[in-house]
């Protein structure tokens, strides 16, 4: 039995369509089929941190538009949804330079290190298929509005992503927290809604440095 297999967060999987409307294989169809028509230069791939920063507009069109790139983002997606969903097309007709990856908040379940092996799993299905783009894998957000376990996950997650990234020359980890935990341990709700979805407000204070960062990476010149 291969780590994969033994691994549900590594392993690619299909969305269950609990709700019955097809929506999630209906949006992967539609980012194939986006793909054939665009050429962006940077790609965000993830849950709907990812999905609902393309949705708030005015941040998107403000950072990101001018950057050329496109958001393949889908609400409550894990690691296993996305590895599936690049395994299986999304990647085929582009080629950009960076691929932004923010995904494992919603791996419920799993460990840490599971969770870690189903990131680098993922990083690993980019290479192959864009040996020439660099992936930057986004640190997991502190979620709750007082400390708990799940917290503590994600902490661990990005300590463990950021040790195995950090010797990949094609990969990169990026703290987007810009420290939404409070000095009384409480997350305020003017920059998280519901403790886990950003506010217009934490979105500016995720994107922004963020922006910088792509602008920074798209601007060296290239190595092969």
């Amino acid at each position: 039995m291969s780590a994969e297999d033994s691994n549900p967060a590594a392993t690619p999987t299909p969305c269950e369509d609990i709700q019955g409307d097809g929506r999630w294989m209906s949006l992967h169809k539609r980012f194939v089929s986006d793909s054939k028509d665009r050429e962006p230069d940077v790609l965000f791939v993830g849950d709907s941190l990812v999905q609902l920063m393309h949705e708030f507009g005015q941040i998107w069109r403000q950072l990101f538009s001018p950057l050329h790139c496109l958001n393949f983002g889908i609400g409550g997606d894990a690691t296993q949804h996305v590895l599936w969903r690049l395994t299986n097309g999304e990647l085929d007709n582009i080629s950009p330079k960076v691929v932004v990856l923010w995904v494992g908040t919603n791996n419920h379940g799993h460990t840490a290190e599971q969770i870690c092996a189903g990131i680098l799993a993922i990083v690993q299905v980019i290479k192959n298929k864009l040996p020439h783009a660099n992936t930057l894998v986004l640190g997991l957000l502190p979620r709750g509005k007082m400390p708990n376990p799940l917290r503590v996950r994600n902490a661990q997650v990005n300590k463990l992503v950021q040790d195995a990234v950090s010797s990949l020359p094609h990969g990169s980890f990026l703290n987007v927290d810009p420290g939404f935990v409070h000095s009384d341990g409480n997350i305020s709700h003017q920059d998280m809604y519901d403790y886990l979805h950003l506010t217009p407000l934490g979105y500016q204070a995720v994107c922004e440095p963020l922006h910088a960062h792509l602008k920074s990476m798209l601007d060296k010149p290239a190595e092969n």
